[in-house]
């Protein structure tokens, strides 16, 4: 991947569009947070049915997907379902619940609402104030089922206006970019914490309950279908090939890391294979490590550390992000001086 210099006039370019590129590039990323929290609630709920253990137990993993499992200690204690659905679903003062992902995808669709069509405000709008009902018990009519499809049917539709009523010019792009950032991350979390917890042992290996398991987390990340379609029979290393390295489920790392680097290029005005900036070089590499890889050498090597290295990666590509396009630096007035005086003498 080689570097190229970015023109002047798109830099000043992007500048221009700074505050409006944050507020998509965060609604769309609150949007997928939420919904990939709503799908891993519901589908371990279900879960919980054919569990022969400790049920609590299964609860715990869904905490450590989230990076926040020392707030939830200090603040609930005991891994129970009551407990994890609260955190996860409806506490205020957690800023990743459901209900403060939902609050804060609004607030910034509030504030570019000249910017973004109608439709998407008020399905994200309509979004939230389902989530409040639901919060507040006026939908105690519905079963917790009902309501965890309803949020993520809801955000499903939200993406699907978002794609079909939003030009496709730079400003979609910032939300395309958040949004597979977003889903790459929590797809390595929750393969990298499920995977941890239900690793077999010998004993299940195969067994009925072995399989439900590995069904479950593709479930959660809706993927069981498209998997048996590819694979059929169900293995712990396939699942983790699927999910990583597959270039045309829209789910898999692969294809997120792919797909984000297509609209960052957009962005930039960047050709493929080349970067102008730090996030288009941190994601150049971090595909590069995935393009000639084989799950046998990433499980050979250790799942955890590669998953864990790939989080920090997307970490790093999210601050770079940050730097690059959304944050307001000082304007040196002596260089602006000298840029004014150098076009005062260009001009005549």
């Amino acid at each position: 991947m080689t570097r190229r210099k970015r023109t002047k006039g798109h830099l000043q370019g992007v500048h221009m569009l700074s505050r409006v590129a944050n507020s998509i590039y965060w609604m769309t990323r609150y949007i997928e947070r939420a919904e990939n929290l709503a799908r891993i609630v519901e589908v371990n709920r279900h879960l919980n049915l054919d569990f022969p253990g400790d049920v609590d137990r299964q609860w715990e993993p869904l905490v450590w997907i989230t990076g926040d499992n020392k707030l939830f200690e200090e603040r609930y204690g005991d891994f129970t379902e009551e407990n994890v659905t609260r955190f996860l679903m409806a506490d205020p003062e957690y800023p990743n619940s459901i209900l403060s992902c939902l609050q804060a995808a609004r607030e910034n669709a509030r504030s570019i609402r000249e910017i973004i069509p109608s439709e998407m405000w008020e399905q994200i709008n309509t979004l939230y104030l389902y989530m409040k009902k639901m919060v507040d018990g006026k939908l105690a009519a519905e079963s917790p089922y009902e309501s965890y499809q309803n949020i993520i049917m809801k955000c499903h539709l939200f993406n699907g206006l978002m794609e079909s009523t939003m030009s496709h010019s730079e400003g979609w792009h910032f939300g395309k970019l958040g949004q597979y950032i977003e889903r790459a991350d929590k797809i390595s979390r929750v393969l990298d914490i499920k995977y941890f917890f239900l690793l077999p042992s010998p004993t299940f290996v195969g067994s009925p309950f072995d399989n439900i398991q590995w069904a479950a987390l593709l479930k959660s990340v809706s993927a069981f279908e498209m998997y048996r379609k590819r694979w059929r029979r169900i293995s712990h290393k396939h699942v983790a090939e699927f999910l990583i390295l597959d270039r045309e489920f829209p789910r898999a790392i692969y294809y997120c890391l792919i797909a984000a680097g297509q609209s960052l290029h957009a962005i930039a005005g960047t050709p493929q294979g080349q970067f102008a900036n730090e996030p288009e070089r941190i994601l150049g590499r971090l595909r590069s490590d995935l393009d000639y890889k084989k799950i046998d050498e990433i499980v050979d090597g250790g799942l955890h550390e590669f998953l864990d290295h790939i989080q920090i990666q997307l970490n790093d590509l999210s601050n770079a992000t940050f730097e690059e396009f959304f944050a307001i630096r000082p304007v040196d007035p002596h260089k602006n001086a000298q840029r004014v005086a150098s076009s005062q003498q260009q001009s005549n």
